[in-house]
């Protein structure tokens, strides 16, 4: 069996988790990007004007009067209820982790689950950078209700397909401008080194980031916009663009260490078609490679039509290959 159902215990408690994290996860976002600084008075010349403070900048907002008395006041009520909704929140979902664990609901690695959790934090998950590679069997899974046997979802590096056409959201990322991916990564774990110019960052176990992406119609003059200086840099794959236009498929997963992480990948059908071209069809893909691409493929296959419902029609796979739709027949 390449996957075993959850218990109805288990189902039960990523049911109530994923309530908790979808209620967590936007009041998070809201505090931290409506909310991030304060209000407060300042007098000028001595008049007293209400200022708003965001990252060591202040705006003012008017002299003060009862409109911005009002201003402040509904301002201060909601930054306080949101911060105890999300404070509240937050300690459930941890209350919950060892739950979690004893329940093996974990299965996505600790380390990809921090690197992931912070990407998501900063807003570059899901639309600068999406998981393509084995770590998207945890989402599938998470998704489905089952758990994909060990031999398929073993591994020791995440690949990150980097959106060459979303360019300025890399740059712009709070956190990212100045320090790159790599300096990213650092903040998770500071051992994270890499070549410069190199696509892959590694830390000291062993744990390795692949930043990757669609390789260009004309490669030696293509350049990628918004990397830090000696950062990682995204190694084109041929094939990916495929990858790029596929939809995407998004689910809370639990990690190894109890907490959820919200993960963007690619659909499951793309996903199966790409695999089991790999195992079968591409030239330059290692022997080695490609007995466990077809397992990968099969398994996912089976996931997408039988536990999520997904069927593998031609007009939800326009963005594959004609040959690559009609091996839906061999694996669906």
């Amino acid at each position: 069996m390449a996957v075993v159902e959850f218990n109805d215990e288990q189902r039960r408690e990523l049911i109530d988790m994923q309530q908790l994290f979808d209620a967590w996860r936007p009041a998070d976002r809201e505090f931290r990007h409506s909310y991030k600084g304060r209000m407060r008075w300042k007098k000028i010349h001595g008049q007293e004007y209400l200022y708003r403070v965001q990252d060591r900048v202040e705006k003012s907002l008017g002299p003060r009067s009862s409109g911005t008395e009002k201003i402040k006041a509904d301002y201060s009520d909601a930054r306080t209820r949101l911060k105890r909704r999300v404070s509240t929140l937050k300690s459930k979902i941890e209350q919950r982790a060892s739950i979690n664990r004893a329940l093996r609901l974990g299965q996505m690695p600790a380390i990809a689950a921090r690197i992931l959790r912070r990407l998501d934090h900063v807003g570059l998950l899901g639309n600068q950078l999406i998981v393509v590679g084995t770590h998207s069997l945890f989402v599938y899974g998470a998704k489905a209700g089952v758990v994909f046997e060990a031999g398929l979802t073993a591994t020791q590096d995440i690949d990150l397909m980097y959106d060459a056409r979303r360019r300025l959201s890399l740059a712009a990322a709070p956190g990212i401008s100045k320090s790159g991916v790599l300096g990213l990564l650092r903040s998770v774990d500071a051992s994270f080194s890499s070549r410069p110019g190199h696509f892959r960052a590694i830390n000291d176990e062993g744990y390795s980031v692949d930043l990757i992406r669609p390789a260009a119609r004309d490669e030696i003059g293509s350049s990628i916009a918004g990397l830090a200086d000696n950062d990682i840099v995204p190694a084109a794959i041929f094939g990916l663009e495929w990858l790029m236009n596929a939809p995407r498929f998004a689910a809370m997963v639990i990690a190894a260490d109890g907490l959820p992480v919200w993960v963007s990948c690619i659909d499951p059908r793309v996903y199966a078609l790409y695999k089991y071209w790999l195992a079968t069809k591409a030239e330059t893909r290692e022997p080695i490679k490609k007995h466990r691409d077809k397992s990968q493929a099969l398994a996912v296959a089976r996931v997408a039509r039988d536990y999520l419902n997904l069927p593998f029609e031609a007009g939800s796979l326009t963005a594959l290959p004609i040959d690559m739709v009609r091996a839906a027949k061999e694996i669906a």
